[in-house]
């Protein structure tokens, strides 16, 4: 019979190993669906783009071991939440609604939203004068929030992906497309976005929380380190060198 010191050894053994085995990498996640210039796959099948950089020099700054994963957009919270991922890194802008589900890491960059059609259309951007007019969002985005608040008798159309909209824009079946400036620039700069230019900028709160890191509340820890990644990449200059790389502008939020 197993004496009690026995039992309890072989509990704390037991127990030790079962932590070892759940100790791993974290995960950080990018969106499944391309979204250049912030992630997309290369040739080898490598996820690529400024957002992975970033996660990388943010979780090396914090001295955390990440390993960067691909969600599908429309499930990436119920991803995190059910802890099949551990950080949403992939262009979430912090809004009050997503706050009541998960917390968010300090901001880690902010552009501004951007509509852009054929080169010859012109629009103005009331309610009115957009009426009937077929706008393409990405699904579940800010952009979709705003188009169907801003414009409620415009026809909507949300993609899975900001390519197919694009797509639709170039091929002439849609007359906007509204989506995060940086990437669109992105479209616009390739052979495919000839077509199109920029009309506007709307203005709104909706976009003025930048985008951060989304986890989960109770990982308290992992948010504070991941915050003071992002500090690190600032303060060192690391996040300036890499935003020349991919943008022609400022995209950085400076951390408060």
């Amino acid at each position: 019979m197993l004496t009690t010191k026995m039992l309890a050894a072989t509990a704390i053994f037991l127990g030790a190993a079962l932590a070892s085995a759940q100790a791993g990498p974290i995960k950080v996640s990018v969106a499944a669906e391309p979204y250049p210039p912030f992630a997309s796959l290369d040739a080898s099948g490598k996820w690529v783009g400024f957002e992975v950089d970033l996660a990388n020099l943010v979780c090396k700054a914090a001295k955390l071991d990440c390993e960067i994963v691909a969600t599908a957009w429309d499930g990436i919270i119920p991803a995190l939440t059910s802890k099949k991922i551990d950080v949403i890194w992939a262009s979430m802008t912090i809004t009050p609604e997503r706050s009541q589900q998960i917390a968010f890491t300090i901001p880690y960059y902010n552009t501004p939203a951007e509509f852009i059609g054929n080169k010859d259309d012109k629009f103005e951007f009331t309610a009115e004068a957009l009426k009937g007019k077929t706008i393409g969002v990405q699904t579940s985005t800010i952009h979709a929030q705003y188009v169907q608040k801003a414009y409620p008798d415009a026809d909507i159309k949300t993609y899975g992906t900001q390519d197919a909209a694009n797509a639709d824009l170039a091929a002439g079946r849609l007359d906007l497309v509204l989506a995060d400036a940086a990437a669109l620039d992105d479209f616009l700069g390739g052979k495919d976005g000839t077509c199109c230019d920029v009309k506007t900028f709307p203005k709104d709160p909706i976009f003025d929380g930048g985008v951060g890191g989304g986890l989960r509340k109770e990982d308290t820890d992992l948010k504070a380190k991941l915050d003071e990644g992002i500090k690190a990449v600032y303060t060192s200059g690391d996040f300036a060198t890499l935003e020349k790389k991919y943008f022609k502008y400022e995209v950085g939020t400076p951390p408060k």
